[in-house]
């Protein structure tokens, strides 16, 4: 997604504490808590409220459990999963939070790119670990045999964060690194399930939504992105999701409008005006037909 569209509307790492827990909890948090973050699932899931609606953030996070599970979505993307599994969000991707049980155990972790960067300089660790991309698979399973060695990290990692302390960049960073190169290692072993052909090309088509949505609101120009005919695209699309592609480029769009009606002060006609040049007015039946509110009744409610 080009920048100037990732950089709408990202939720800094204290407004992310207000997103989580409202206004009735606070979490401690450590004075480099914008820079890197930690803790255990189980200490905090009872001040957490869900279900977190759309959101961006500035920071990359992940998601490991030990116990429990957890419904997570990357853009258009819903995962379900459970134990021994990480969750990966790179940072100004569009996310909910939908679940996590109530016996859910493990960690939770946010870290700003910056402290790669300190170590050194324009680290391309998104293009070395496929599960940082915008479009790449989010979940790693791991088996047993590493389970302690991840284990150790993260304990690590969050011994070095509870000191509250100054952050050690260096130790911070090859820890992460050293983490993430074992879950590489995991990745490149097990290799991604095989897919038809319809199943790929949703995937991709979901991906373009994500990263041009405010560029282009029409199936017939994703259609000639992806080389094949807008009857093609819609066909893999109902085989694969039982939508049409149309719905899905619907349900794209609510999406980023909700980001936008949380987290900016954009006028309604504003935000309309993002997805279309017709009137705002039929934005405003657009949205209430697909979610049951106007977007000023949503503005208000998450308010």
């Amino acid at each position: 997604m080009k920048q100037d569209v990732q950089k709408i509307a990202p939720l800094s790492p204290r407004e992310l504490n207000i997103h989580h827990f409202g206004l009735e909890w606070t979490m401690p948090m450590a004075e480099f808590h914008h820079l890197f973050h930690i803790n255990r699932i189980e200490d905090v899931i009872t001040k957490i409220k869900f279900p977190l609606l759309p959101h961006r953030k500035t920071v990359f996070d992940f998601l490991f459990l030990t116990e429990g599970r957890s419904t997570r979505s990357k853009g258009l993307h819903r995962y379900e999963f459970s134990r021994n599994t990480f969750f990966f969000l790179p940072a100004f991707q569009i996310s909910t939070h939908e679940y996590l049980s109530p016996d859910a155990k493990g960690f939770f972790c946010h870290f700003d790119a910056e402290i790669f960067n300190r170590l050194i300089p324009h680290t391309p660790f998104q293009e070395e670990f496929s599960f940082w991309q915008f479009s790449g698979d989010p979940l790693v399973h791991i088996n047993d045999p590493l389970i302690q060695p991840v284990l150790n990290i993260l304990n690590r990692l969050l011994t070095e964060y509870e000191s509250n302390q100054s952050l050690n960049t260096i130790l911070i960073t090859a820890y992460l690194l050293t983490l993430f190169t074992e879950l590489s290692i995991v990745r490149k072993g097990t290799g991604p399930p095989p897919q038809n052909a319809a199943v790929r090309v949703t995937e991709k088509y979901k991906n373009l939504l994500s990263q041009h949505i405010y560029q282009t609101h029409k199936v017939t120009e994703y259609a000639s992105m992806l080389a094949v005919t807008p009857d093609h695209l819609n066909k893999c699309v109902k085989a694969t999701i039982g939508k049409t592609s149309q719905e899905l480029l619907s349900d794209m769009i609510i999406l980023e409008a909700k980001v936008l009606l949380k987290q900016t002060p954009l006028s309604i006609s504003e935000i309309a005006f993002k997805f279309s040049e017709t009137n705002p007015s039929d934005f405003t039946r657009f949205f209430k037909a697909k979610t049951g509110l106007t977007p000023r009744e949503f503005r208000q409610r998450v308010e």
